[in-house]
């Protein structure tokens, strides 16, 4: 085990951004694979693809962005002192929480070949649930992130407890929304 954590140590000093990406993908295609098999209870075969969007998502998205953003954050509050942290906490859950929710169900949106409306719907719908739901999860994990995790282990650490929260991110990602484009070829 001791081999794995100092190659993916080597791998994140080599190339961070690409190691982070891969992360990112890698948590959030186990949470897709995770909520495809014990949380839908719709009857619907494994769908393949929704697991490529997920991870698909992680790659390009949060992990990138996520080394970007939280590289910035620790520049600019650098440290572990509680006030540093709550600010970072505060910030994160305030600012780039609703950010992160925009850029999940805008990505989805545009993967899934979904029209604006479609996701101007699911943005009222589900967007302010995500982001409150997130605050269960993520204001007691980012304490902790913020004032014991080393900054080039953010992304690990978040990816680890990522897992189980795309669990809730792919259920309610892949929720219908009542007057979307769904509900409409159901009209037809």
């Amino acid at each position: 085990m001791s081999g794995i954590w100092a190659k993916y140590n080597a791998l994140l000093e080599a190339q961070p951004l690409l190691t982070k990406a891969l992360t990112s993908f890698t948590g959030f295609t186990i949470g897709d694979m995770l909520a495809q098999k014990f949380v839908n209870d719709d009857g619907k075969p494994y769908d393949v693809m929704r697991t490529l969007r997920l991870g698909s998502f992680g790659f390009f998205i949060h992990g990138t962005t996520g080394h970007y953003f939280y590289g910035f954050l620790d520049s600019k509050l650098p440290g572990t002192k509680p006030q540093t942290v709550a600010t970072k906490v505060l910030i994160d859950q305030t600012m780039w929480n609703p950010i992160f929710g925009l850029m999940f169900f805008g990505y989805l949106n545009v993967c899934e070949g979904k029209s604006f409306e479609d996701y101007t719907n699911k943005i009222k719908a589900d967007l302010k649930t995500a982001v409150m739901g997130s605050w269960a999860v993520w204001v007691p994990a980012h304490t902790i992130n913020f004032a014991f995790v080393p900054p080039s282990q953010r992304l690990l650490y978040i990816n680890s407890i990522q897992i189980g929260y795309n669990v809730f991110l792919s259920f309610l990602g892949n929720k219908k929304v009542e007057g979307g484009e769904e509900e409409e070829k159901k009209e037809l």
